[in-house]
């Protein structure tokens, strides 16, 4: 028997939606709509009933014996997403939800698994995980940026790196230009552009750019128009541990490729920062913001430059679901082993994207470069709404993959279906709540709404960033990281200069 099935969304997504269904072979039973901010003059949406507005959504499952519903809502009600979702869920209704169809032409491409985590043979949506529906993409504006250019990615294998390669793709570029550290990672990458793309001319360099001079020559060698620096040292304890590694990595690593992008003329370079840049507590994020600080200084002198009108532009955005070694992924191998999940502390909070959705707005975001009224040196920060608790993500995580989340661990021992969690205390370096900008009036509206300008008016490192960058230099040889402790502080005020103890990153 066809399960009984309820249509959830707005006029035109809900008429859209029940057109597809009736093309499908052996369809499901429609019984009527639910509407989302319909008119309440609205009483039919393609000769199907409409039964209420979505807070009837509980009574109208129970008297119509609802088995099904299929939610279909543009991106502007995501914020609704959750809400419906539990309803639906309290109801003992199953869910389903379909993209509506315009938006899916228009979002990011559908390339890999990546906005999902496997777990035995469970499948999680990343993006329903946090209660979050992406925002589409500009395809035309992207495509002017990209097709027919040749584009280079520093970091090209890692978790951002390697899907920001298969978003380019599917712009049809001239030249895709490969640059990474790790063997094994480059090799899996430009193995899969090769199989998917073999239209697309592709060079695969093995290649630390780090090596200021290297880069120039690779750069000078094959002349890429866009440049995407997704390479960097991401984790917070490992870098406590590590300062001069993170220094020489996020801020030598951004200024070589930076300088080499200035110096061949390239047209648009983008840096990939983080929300932990703003008022950074920990070395990662400290080097993120001197990254930042120093691509705002090199693209105030761009003009002075002959033969150069780069466009330097940086994008700031939080945590991303399911990249390498990201809570997601630990917590799954933990569930996998046996093991209780861990948190360190049930107070905090994290902005979180998946990694297709971070890729498209920092393509997006890179294409808007230098069209507003700063010009070059923009940091753009994305909308990554509504900040996580990680305590609640959880939990949520843990019911995801099919067992019953238990706090702490019961002097009885746990049963089969259920899942400790426990909690292991903040480590050195993270705050309980990130800022993706230093004050909300900060922040102007471009014409992307997943994307917002950070206005920054004091900008007084620009003038003195070869004496400061200097001093790093000299700092990131030594063999005392209280030394490099110093260094990093003497840029950023809120580092604490204190903080030297050397920590565990497990």
């Amino acid at each position: 028997m066809a399960p009984r099935t309820l249509i959830i969304g707005t006029p035109e997504s809900a008429d859209l939606l029940s057109r597809q269904v009736a093309m499908v072979a052996d369809p499901p039973e429609l019984i009527g709509v639910v509407l989302v901010d319909g008119d309440p003059g609205i009483k039919s949406i393609n000769g199907l009933s409409v039964l209420g507005p979505i807070e009837a959504i509980g009574a109208v499952c129970s008297a119509a014996g609802v088995a099904q519903g299929i939610v279909s809502l543009p991106a502007a009600y995501r914020d609704q997403w959750r809400s419906i979702s539990t309803e639906l869920r309290r109801s003992g209704v199953i869910e389903r939800f379909v993209t509506p169809m315009d938006e899916l032409l228009n979002s990011a491409p559908a390339v890999g698994e990546q906005a999902s985590v496997q777990l035995s043979n469970t499948k999680i949506d990343l993006g329903k995980l946090v209660g979050r529906q992406a925002h589409s993409i500009d395809r035309d504006l992207v495509g002017e940026n990209i097709t027919d250019q040749c584009v280079l990615v520093t970091g090209a294998g890692g978790s951002i790196g390697s899907e920001l390669v298969k978003q380019i793709a599917s712009f049809g570029p001239r030249r895709i230009v490969l640059m990474e550290r790790s063997e094994n990672a480059l090799f899996g990458v430009d193995r899969w552009l090769k199989e998917i793309h073999p239209e697309i001319e592709r060079v695969a360099i093995l290649h630390d750019v780090v090596d200021a001079a290297t880069t120039l020559s690779h750069l000078e060698r094959w002349g890429p128009e866009v440049v995407l620096h997704a390479a960097a040292h991401k984790h917070v304890p490992l870098m406590e541990d590590h300062p001069s590694h993170a220094v020489t990595n996020n801020v030598f690593g951004t200024k070589s490729i930076a300088d080499a992008c200035v110096a061949t003329g390239v047209d648009r370079f983008v840096l990939i920062s983080s929300d932990k840049a703003v008022n950074p507590v920990n070395v990662m994020g400290a080097t993120k913001r001197i990254a930042e600080m120093y691509t705002q200084s090199l693209a105030a002198q761009v003009e002075s430059i002959p033969g150069s009108d780069t466009k330097l532009s940086m994008v700031r955005f939080g945590n991303v679901l399911g990249s390498a070694c990201s809570v997601l992924e630990i917590w799954a191998d933990q569930i996998s082993a046996g093991r209780p999940i861990t948190v360190t502390d049930e107070r905090m909070t994290r902005y979180f994207m998946t990694i297709p959705e971070a890729a498209t707005l920092v393509l997006q975001a890179g294409s808007m470069s230098g069209d507003g009224a700063q010009g070059s040196g923009e940091v753009f920060v994305l909308d990554m709404g509504e900040p996580i608790n990680i305590f609640t993500l959880a939990q949520r995580f843990v019911r995801a993959c099919g067992y019953s989340p238990v706090i702490g661990e019961p002097a009885g021992g746990v049963g089969p279906a259920e899942v400790p969690i426990i909690l292991t205390g903040s480590r050195p370096g993270e705050k309980l709540h990130e800022q993706l900008s230093y004050d909300a009036e900060e922040l102007t509206k471009t014409a992307h709404p997943g994307i917002a300008r950070f206005n920054e008016d004091d900008a007084w490192f620009i003038d003195s960033m070869d004496e400061l960058i200097a001093r790093l230099d000299e700092a990131r040889t030594s063999t005392s990281r209280q030394e490099v402790i110093r260094a990093i502080a003497s840029m950023i005020p809120t580092m604490d200069v204190k903080s030297t103890s050397v920590v565990s990153a497990a």
